[in-house]
């Protein structure tokens, strides 16, 4: 029986340019690609991508705090799994991904409002 253990849980804030490079040396040095979400704070979006390492049970986050606009490129070459997690960020939140590998166009959900948890615009945009 393996024993179960839980290290700390590491959070790492990250340039947006930085996630694919990131990515790929976690899963080089064992972890998965677990979940990615968005969210808005303080009407600023943010982004998490976590990967688990299944031996230690070992948990590490990046946190992405896009300026508006701003590209993110895709993790979806080298996770494939994202690629649902990439098309929710942007099609509800307005996250600026680029380079999706299976690009929904923004049409996973049937909704009315475009981007309905995006931060909110700064009056004169």
């Amino acid at each position: 029986m393996t024993e179960v253990f839980c290290p700390e849980n590491i959070l790492e804030e990250i340039k947006a340019d930085q996630i694919p490079e990131k990515a790929m040396a976690k899963i080089a040095e064992g972890y998965r690609f677990s979940q990615a979400c968005a969210a808005t704070v303080d009407n600023h979006l943010e982004l998490s991508y976590s990967f688990a390492h299944d031996e230690t049970y070992q948990y590490y986050t990046f946190r992405i705090l896009p300026e508006e606009g701003e590209e993110i490129p895709s993790i979806t070459r080298i996770c494939p799994p994202a690629v649902f997690y990439e098309n929710e960020m942007r099609e509800l939140f307005g996250a600026n991904i680029t380079l999706i590998a299976l690009d929904l166009q923004d049409k996973m959900y049937r909704i009315e409002e475009v981007q309905p948890f995006a931060p909110e615009k700064k009056e004169g945009e």
